[in-house]
């Protein structure tokens, strides 16, 4: 058995991701907490040079993130199944929902996705879920993957879908990052939305070196450390508030005036070690290998400010995950998918659900709701087929 060790943080889904493949495998390893171990982490980043988890090493070899591709060639054999009855692309709480649904109706799923959990992960705190007075994204997203786990005919797989496209005598078929193909009857979309960078051209040299867009993940890393939280929304407030907690000063770049909910910035409003500045953007990231400071850009007068910071979060919103569609079905102009009341797409056989779709209020409790419509219509769809 090769040696493995992974540097992950509690509240990190992409480590406990890698941990349950790891455990499903049978492959043993030597977990290490650097959100709790400081010297701990200082090693990650010797042996890594990221301040970003999980960071795997399997006998010397260093993996940085959760890299399906090369865990598989590692550890992976066998094949799947030849024809599925519903393909899930995405496993948020509309795609693990519409797994749960589908599966009660007797129907084969394969839920492709690279992360358990979605865009909801992002979620330190969320007040307005039913059943629960507060639970943090991780934790809900845990249970839904419980859950999906418990039930028979649903297989989970971790990859990403490059292409999709119609099968004249199999239905549909996905084509993935890895280089497989999964061919199904009908397919769910509910791929979400993914993260906006800030797009200089300094920027891709910093993520995971300081710059990320999972505090959930990173951000234990930085304790006592000075921190910049880019946004001005729900999920930026939130994540100063919490990162408040954990670094010695929280600088709130926001770019025109704060659009959180009043609960939130009437929380905010009481920390003291959040410094806000507005209307203001970032305009450049310094260091060298990792981020040691930002310029920020005054909105109204043009000046130029200097920060010296050890991490960067981003909070500036998301696009639609759509990028494998290439025409496949009908989007809006905001690069959503066009579906009618039923979660039905324009071509007969394909469903969507959650964030990805044109539903204008993106809420866990909705995309999980769609998630159900979404499966339930598949069903019919594929009775009336057969």
């Amino acid at each position: 058995m090769p040696n493995v060790t992974i540097y992950s943080t509690e509240g990190c889904q992409y480590c406990r991701l890698t941990k349950g493949y790891l455990s499903r495998l049978g492959v043993p390893f030597t977990e290490v907490d650097v959100g709790r171990d400081r010297s701990a982490a200082e090693e990650m980043v010797k042996l890594s040079g990221q301040y970003g988890v999980p960071v795997t090493v399997v006998d010397g070899e260093v993996i940085v993130g959760f890299d399906v591709a090369r865990f598989r060639e590692l550890f992976e054999t066998g094949e799947a199944p030849d024809v599925y009855d519903v393909l899930i692309i995405g496993g948020g709480p509309a795609g693990l929902t519409a797994a749960m649904y589908a599966s009660r109706k007797m129907l084969s799923v394969l839920v492709l996705t690279e992360n358990i959990g979605g865009q909801a992960l992002e979620s330190w705190a969320i007040e307005n879920y039913m059943g629960f007075r507060l639970v943090t994204g991780g934790e809900l997203m845990q249970k839904f993957e419980e859950k999906v786990r418990e039930e028979a005919g649903i297989t989970l797989e971790l990859d990403s879908v490059t292409a999709l496209h119609e099968e004249t005598d199999r239905g549909f078929a996905a084509e993935t990052a890895s280089g497989r193909t999964f061919s199904a009857r009908a397919v769910i979309i509910t791929s979400g939305m993914r993260p906006q960078w800030l797009g200089l051209p300094e920027e891709k040299r910093f993520i995971g070196r300081g710059e990320s867009i999972c505090s959930t993940c990173d951000g234990p890393l930085f304790a006592g450390k000075t921190v910049a939280v880019v946004g001005g929304g729900n999920y930026a407030l939130t994540t100063a508030i919490e990162m408040s907690g954990i670094a010695k000063e929280v600088h709130l770049i926001v770019r025109s005036k704060l659009r959180a909910d009043e609960i939130y910035q009437k929380e905010y409003a009481t920390v003291k070690n959040i410094f806000t500045h507005k209307p203001a953007v970032v305009t450049a990231i310094h260091g060298e290998t990792l981020v040691q400071g930002i310029t920020i850009t005054d909105q109204e007068t043009g000046s130029e400010t200097r920060l010296a910071v050890d991490g960067l979060f981003l909070a500036i919103g998301h696009q639609p995950n759509n990028g494998f569609l290439d025409g496949f079905v009908d989007l809006n102009e905001h690069g959503e998918i066009k579906i009618d009341v039923n979660c039905t797409t324009s071509r007969p056989g394909v469903f969507a659900a959650g964030d990805i779709t044109e539903v204008h209020s993106k809420q866990v409790i909705i995309a999980s709701g769609e998630g159900a419509k979404a499966a339930l219509e598949a069903y019919q769809y594929l009775s009336r087929s057969r």
